[in-house]
């Protein structure tokens, strides 16, 4: 099948061919037709497999059928900051040269330039649920035109405990409408998608576990001794374009640190930066002029990178589907990928688990020319303050 073969609007068919779509992915090949159609769909397909474009371009076919209207005709809800800009992205992509105008609404900047983009009229607002009740209450947008829905990753909005928002959302949204409905796993969202869709069509792509394109190598390694470690592998040329997995934000911070004093170029994305220090950091790394971004779980969901070559975890998942979903951010579409683990001594019970689900043994390796005998730098104290010297 080619995109060509889909019932597209003739601007839409060539704004695929500028972006070099040809032949759609599976999810894509699935959700699409049923949605042109005007079907609601509940889909289960993880990041990085074109579930983007699977909702995006039913939406924007069915825009350009409607009439037009000031107020916003297709509300696309997502859990993260990150992914409302990489999903506004596309859609000015896909849509360009045609009549649509974008509104995107995220917390984490200032609410005015958002009220004036909504007050002057916009097709698709893409937006997380927070703020966008924000704007609900202050009454900058009504949904009396609304005609499409899109839940993107709902169990990670279910995770991040945005279901009572999104409950109140979805009542003030006219019943009829189409509904389209993304989750990398069904399960936890099945009693929502319940309530927000009507007789979905049910499209699901085959997990890949442990996708082929992946070399996943383990290094164990002692706690005091990961940053030597990390040191040694960023020595490799072929390491290219690596993202680094955290587990909290002041350890992300402080790998930062440590590659930044060795002099390799990095940055970070994490909850506690501000909105323009991550989109800073993301484009930094996008376009090759930062080496190395490190980021925690939650920070990274939205991170949707083309030619990542590597992904570290410095710090090993709690679970095993997150480790799954992090080594999932390289090798994407179809690349080759390598996907490496700094793993401690008290990761053993983890790292079983992980094993246990992808259904294989990892392979181990250690680093030439690191001593993994040497001792942990011993701690230093402040000289001790006479109290009675003055």
């Amino acid at each position: 099948m080619y995109f060509k073969d889909f019932e597209l609007e003739p601007r839409l068919q060539r704004n695929l061919q500028t972006m070099g779509f040809e032949r759609p992915m599976p999810i894509q090949s699935a959700a699409i037709p049923p949605a042109l159609e005007g079907y609601d769909i509940l889909g289960s397909a993880e990041t990085g497999t074109g579930k983007t474009a699977a909702f995006l371009l039913p939406l924007l076919q069915t825009l350009i059928t409607l009439p037009r209207s000031r107020d916003p005709r297709a509300l696309v809800l997502v859990p993260t900051r990150e992914l409302a800009l990489q999903v506004a992205d596309q859609a000015r992509q896909l849509s360009h040269g045609l009549p649509l105008r974008l509104g995107t609404i995220y917390g984490g900047v200032g609410i005015g330039p958002q009220e004036q983009a909504l007050r002057q009229g916009v097709d698709i607002v893409i937006a997380t649920p927070g703020r966008l009740l924000d704007h609900i209450t202050r009454r900058n947008l009504t949904f009396s035109a609304l005609k499409v829905l899109v839940l993107d990753e709902a169990d990670r909005m279910l995770d991040n405990g945005f279901w009572p928002d999104i409950r109140r959302i979805v009542r003030l949204l006219p019943r009829e409408r189409q509904t389209l409905l993304f989750s990398a796993t069904l399960q936890p969202v099945m009693n929502l998608a319940g309530e927000v869709t009507r007789q979905p069509v049910r499209v699901e792509v085959e997990k890949t576990v442990a996708p082929e394109a992946i070399t996943q190598v383990l290094y164990p390694v002692p706690e005091h001794l990961k940053f030597k470690l990390l040191e040694h592998l960023l020595e490799d040329e072929s390491l290219e374009s690596v993202l680094i997995f955290a587990r909290t934000k002041h350890r992300a911070d402080r790998v930062v640190r440590h590659l930044q004093r060795a002099r390799i170029s990095a940055g970070v994305i994490h909850g506690n930066r501000s909105q323009n220090q991550r989109v800073a950091a993301l484009e930094s790394f996008r376009h090759g002029h930062t080496r190395v971004l490190v980021a925690t779980d939650i920070a990274a969901r939205g991170i949707d990178v083309d030619g990542i070559s590597h992904v570290v975890n410095y710090d090993v998942p709690m679970q095993p589907e997150d480790y799954v979903h992090r080594i999932g951010r390289t090798g994407r579409a179809q690349a080759v990928g390598q996907a490496y683990t700094l793993v401690t001594p008290l990761d053993a019970p983890i790292i079983q688990r992980i094993e246990k689900v992808l259904k294989q043994q990892l392979k181990r390796r250690k680093v030439t020319g690191l001593d993994y005998n040497a001792p942990p730098a011993p701690l230093t104290s402040a000289p001790r303050r006479n109290l009675y010297s003055r």
